[in-house]
């Protein structure tokens, strides 16, 4: 063994050391530095090594080298002559890994440290990172930027958030907060095991996956600083790689060669796709029924071709032939999304199928690789369970934003679009942020059907956000993908991600109103408290249902011991100071309009008729749920009081209590006496997601349940399919199925009914030689629909709802305050025959023609019908 000569007055300290206390064994490190043109550092590196560990360890240092050209091996010669380091010399050819591993093969001790030559890695913290591993208690150690007490110095805005952003790729593969700290220390034959398919340049990585659950790591916190000498090898090359090796992880394989046989069969089966649906066309089929067909023959074709030849290599197995039907709906309601919008756009039809096939095939080549065909080398469940949560929430995300603006509105999101035509600080029946949200998209995207929706995507995602970082705070990385899962899954959270109502700002802001509440509460963080009434604050902009997070926010604080010092502390008063000022807008619009809001939202509710509906809400909460929600949330709810008998457990178990049940039992005491909506209770499940994901997180690790691991399996399966169908249909429809028959059902057939609505305005007009006055005979519905899908986008000038005959128009009621109406010649529209033949509206005018009845088609079949009636000289009754 190689031994290092120590100078005689640092031989008497050890002497003396280990006279005192015998037991103490000095750990044996091999410290190694791979290097590239590092001349202009590496002394200096050497040196901090040699100062940091030699009262601590038995050592040595291996210098890896990768092929330098600038003397840095001269160098490193030199103190070989007087240190107990070595040189080992590669070719160059391998990349860092090689060196890395053939370093690692070389070396005489059991435990490994691994660092960059060019000073950024602090050496001064070695011994902290062996200490774990000396004890006994962890495989590895990583010196961590991203813990409490870690810091990265000097480095740019843009270069920190591609550093999170590199590590969020990782995530899935391992719980580590900086998976790509190039610093760790790590048993020789835990890092050994990742040599036979290692590649790229973050070799901690490759041992932290293939370690996979048995591995254990802790993180040390680091100080990094950026090299002040030398130039930086990362590059283009090195972000290839490392995008290469997380796809190697995902398929669980050390190499794939299948893409250009994929692409191969991918080209046949367009061509066979293509000739099918262009045959069908020609033969006057729509295309709903021709894009589908030719997917359906062409499918087959490709899933008998890559059995036999693009993954031949691969073996089959009994459910096999059932992930590629799965695989094939999702990938022909993608392809379905892809053709309608780029119908939408006017785009000639070779160019909408090509589109359409495109969509569908990149869905199709990732499935068939990751899912179908997937190989049969081991990747660890909780792993693949990480890997599928990201699959679902991105072709979630996806499946959305391709529908998003090939759908008719909802009547509602037509009645917020109309809120953004009015700019106020205020409405009626809800506050600003959804009119913000809408005029923001809108102005972006124009007037269109993605641009009222655009914001609901952004939404989702900073939901999600702040799910995954609540759940990651209180359980886990693993349980934080798979509360991504259910928030992708369940339906109100489908919703709020797909159409623009105050649901989804309000949904956000509740996330990001729990997440800094958990910072604050179990994280003890002062400053979380401004995170707090920002949220609340915004949150209060969207829906008033959110100020239910003050009282739940003082029971825990009452009923959590370790939490009652923040009510002598300024933090939470500062909170509550934030989210009344952001809300002070609104108050101000109340003050000045008779308080309209807070009546609508408040008294008027409370004052309503007495009506039992307990038995409705719990038929909402199904609904909004689903049943794999529903199911989990029963068992969660029953275990959390078990959960909390831990004391590590505690709080966390605490907070999802306090934070679910007391707005869960505000809504449930107003059931008992008044009517409910379905979409109240919707945002507060976001307190129990995280609790919901770990008891599924707990399953996976431990094998057990296997029971509820299949219905979630069964569960997500059946929601994306139910969603993406769902979105197909009300696109583009299905082969053989018809609509529901009313407009009053389905986002489906407005724009329809709005130009035959105008077109009745087109001929009356002529007639009577009068623009005509177009009235909705409902409250919202069917003047905010004329509204959007009105000719030139009017914004109501010739618009208006039934509060003209004196009922409940909501806001329109305030839009059509002060336009002359009187003699004017009036078309009312109704969905319903008697809202247009009430013997109560002659009155209103001179006179009143019959009721007539237009029906309203969409892809070939009839969608709803609507009535109408046209009355001449309008007046007020006397």
């Amino acid at each position: 063994m190689f031994s290092y000569r120590m100078p005689s007055h640092e031989a008497e300290h050890v002497k003396a050391f280990q006279l005192s206390d015998v037991q103490d064994i000095r750990p044996a490190v091999s410290i190694i530095v791979p290097t590239l043109n590092e001349a202009e550092n590496i002394d200096r590196i050497l040196g901090d090594i040699v100062d940091s560990v030699r009262e601590h360890f038995n050592f040595e240092i291996i210098v890896t080298d990768g092929g330098s050209t600038d003397g840095t091996c001269e160098r490193v010669t030199l103190w070989t002559r007087r240190h107990p380091v070595r040189l080992v010399r590669n070719a160059g050819t391998g990349g860092l890994a090689e060196d890395v591993f053939s370093a690692a093969a070389k070396a005489r001790f059991p435990i490994l440290v691994v660092l960059d030559a060019d000073g950024s890695h602090p050496a001064s913290s070695i011994p902290d990172l062996v200490r774990p591993l000396s004890s006994g208690r962890f495989d590895m150690a990583v010196g961590s930027r991203y813990v409490e007490g870690g810091r990265t110095v000097g480095w740019p805005l843009h270069r920190r958030l591609l550093s999170r952003l590199g590590g969020a790729f990782a995530s899935p593969f391992t719980d580590v907060n900086d998976p790509l700290s190039g610093f760790f220390a790590v048993k020789r034959d835990r890092l050994l095991a990742a040599g036979s398919h290692a590649e790229g340049f973050k070799i901690g990585l490759e041992a932290i996956f293939a370690g996979g659950d048995a591995l254990t790591v802790t993180e040390v916190p680091i100080s990094f600083t950026d090299r002040v000498k030398g130039k930086s090898k990362i590059g283009a090359r090195q972000f290839a790689a490392y995008l290469g090796q997380l796809v190697r992880f995902s398929r669980g394989t050390a190499a794939s060669d299948t893409f250009h046989r994929f692409a191969v069969v991918g080209f046949a089966g367009f061509v066979l796709d293509f000739a099918i649906v262009s045959m069908m066309r020609i033969l006057g089929a729509d295309i709903t029924v021709a894009h589908m067909s030719g997917f359906c023959f062409a499918a087959l074709f490709n899933y008998l071709a890559h059995a036999e030849w693009s993954f031949k290599d691969r073996a089959g197995n009994s459910t096999r032939f059932a992930r590629f039907l799965l695989l094939s709906v999702l990938a022909l309601a993608m392809r379905g999304g892809f053709i309608a919008t780029a119908s939408d756009l006017g785009l000639p039809f070779l160019w909408v199928l090509m589109l359409g096939i495109a969509g569908g095939g990149i869905v199709s080549y990732v499935g068939n690789e990751f899912y179908v065909f997937r190989s049969d080398t081991f990747l660890p469940s909780t792993t693949r369970w990480k890997l599928a949560a990201v699959a679902v929430a991105v072709y979630v995300v996806m499946i959305r934003l391709v529908y998003q603006g090939s759908i008719d509105l909802i009547p509602q999101e037509a009645y917020y679009w109309n809120y953004a035509q009015h700019p106020a600080w205020g409405y009626l029946d809800h506050p600003p942020m959804v009119a913000w949200l809408i005029w923001l998209g809108t102005s972006i995207f124009g007037n269109s059907e993605f641009g009222v929706r655009a914001g609901a995507t952004l939404c989702w995602l900073l939901t999600a956000f702040f799910l995954f970082r609540l759940t990651d705070n209180l359980f886990g990385r693993t349980s934080a993908f798979l509360a991504l899962l259910l928030v992708s899954i369940l339906p109100f959270f489908f919703a709020i991600g797909t159409i623009m109502t105050p649901d989804a700002p309000l949904t956000a802001a509740w996330a990001g109103a729990l997440y800094f509440l958990e910072r604050a509460l179990i994280g003890r963080r002062r400053r979380a408290w401004l995170g707090v009434g920002i949220c609340i604050g915004l949150g209060m902009l969207s829906k008033y249902t959110i100020a239910l997070l003050g009282p739940a926010t003082i029971v825990f604080l009452i009923i959590h011991p370790q939490s009652r010092h923040w009510f002598l502390s300024k933090w939470p008063y500062l909170c509550a100071a934030i989210a009344v000022a952001l809300f002070s807008p609104v108050i101000l619009w109340n003050a000045t309009h008779d308080w309209a809001s807070f009546q609508f939202q408040g008294s008027r509710r409370w004052l309503a008729d007495i009506r039992f509906s307990t038995h409705t809400l719990a038929m909402f909460v199904t609904a909004l749920l689903g049943p794999i929600g529903l199911g989990l949330a029963g068992i969660t709810m029953a275990r959390l009081p078990r959960l909390a008998d831990h004391l590590a457990m505690r709080g966390p178990a605490t907070f999802i209590l306090v934070f679910t049940l007391v707005p869960l039992s505000v809504f449930l005491g107003f059931s008992l006496l008044h009517g409910v909506k379905l979409n109240w209770t919707g945002p507060l499940w976001l307190a129990l997601l995280p609790a919901m994901a770990k008891i599924v997180a707990d399953a996976v690790k431990q094998g057990r349940r296997a029971r509820l691991v299949a219905a979630l399996k069964i569960g997500t399966a059946a929601s994306i399919l139910c969603f993406a169908l769902f979105l197909h249909y009300l696109a583009l429809g299905l082969p053989f199925t018809g609509y529901s028959g009313t407009l009053r059902g389905l986002p489906v057939a407005w724009e329809e009914f709005s130009t035959g609505a105008e077109q009745i305005k087109a001929k009356v007009a002529a007639e009577t030689g009068y623009s005509p006055l177009l009235v909705g005979m409902d409250a919202y519905n069917i003047a905010s629909q004329l509204g959007f899908y009105g000719q030139g986008r009017t914004a109501l000038d010739d618009i208006t709802s039934q509060n003209l005959f004196g009922q409940n128009g909501l806001m329109f009621a305030n839009w059509h305050a002060g336009k002359a109406s009187a003699g004017r010649v009036v078309i009312l529209y109704g969905l319903k025959e008697n809202s247009v033949s009430g013997d109560g509206l002659a009155k209103w005018f001179d006179t009143i023609g019959p009721v007539e009845r237009r029906a309203v088609q969409k892809n070939g079949s009839v969608a709803g019908t609507f009535f109408y009636r046209v009355g001449y000289g309008f007046r007020q009754p006397t």
